[in-house]
């Protein structure tokens, strides 16, 4: 176990580094977000819309950010660099858990400038919350990131196949969670879907604990569903590294 530790946390800093030598990277992925917070939230009625839209923003940067990393590795896969990752001493789980660790402080960076943005327009932070909420979507980032890695070892030298499943899932999923528009008055298939996608219970917890609503029912199922997709992209992303060749 202390090697995994040990290897996680090599194979963990070798992902950071590039981040931290080119923060600018982070500051790019969050234009698509910024560009719908600027052109959404103005239609949305009331004068708390911020309140609402805000936390919603974040996890779509989330799952942007986290759900794109696999092409690093797809790059690395054709370039023959993860060739060489698999012949080191470093265990293979270390080097798909390492990997999803590092997509948390992408997430906590864009977390914090969101919230920054949107403060002098305002938006009212509510600190516990928010941390509370940071954690739970912590999990739900490695969950991401680690499904995102596992379809880059299944695409391979197939690079159309990761974007296009990737691509094919990502506004389905990030508009059945209501992010953009709330559900409540949509048809019922489209209410019945939204409750089988796991974002939506994340984007709900976000919403109740950056307003303050620590103790609510919204909040445990989106720890549920953050650690449930955590846990099934960790399983099934190490279980293809160790396969990987």
């Amino acid at each position: 176990m202390t090697s995994l530790v040990t290897d996680t946390r090599v194979v963990f800093s070798r992902e950071l580094r590039p981040v931290v030598r080119d923060p600018f990277s982070v500051i790019f992925s969050m234009i698509q977000p910024l560009f719908f917070l600027g052109l959404f939230a103005p239609l949305l009625p009331g004068d708390e819309s911020l309140q609402w839209f805000v936390p919603g923003i974040i996890v779509m940067s989330c799952l942007f950010g986290s759900s794109m990393t696999g092409s690093n590795l797809l790059y690395e896969i054709q370039t023959g660099s993860h060739e060489r990752m698999l012949v080191t001493p470093l265990r293979r789980p270390a080097l798909l858990i390492g990997r999803a660790l590092k997509e948390i402080v992408p997430m906590l960076a864009q977390a914090v400038l969101i919230v920054v943005v949107c403060i002098p327009f305002g938006f009212e932070l509510h600190l516990g919350g928010a941390l509370l909420g940071v954690a739970i979507l912590a999990g739900f980032c490695i969950g991401l990131g680690a499904l995102s890695y596992t379809l880059a070892l299944a695409s391979k030298n197939k690079e159309w196949l990761f974007w296009t499943v990737q691509q094919t899932l990502l506004f389905p999923l990030l508009l059945l969670a209501g992010v953009l528009l709330p559900l409540d008055n949509g048809p019922g298939w489209l209410k019945t879907l939204s409750k089988i996608n796991p974002m939506t219970y994340v984007v709900d917890a976000e919403r109740a604990l950056f307003n303050g609503d620590v103790w609510t029912r919204q909040t445990l199922a989106g720890l549920i569903a953050a650690a449930l997709v955590g846990a099934l992209g960790l399983t099934v992303g190490v279980r293809a590294m160790q396969r990987s060749d």
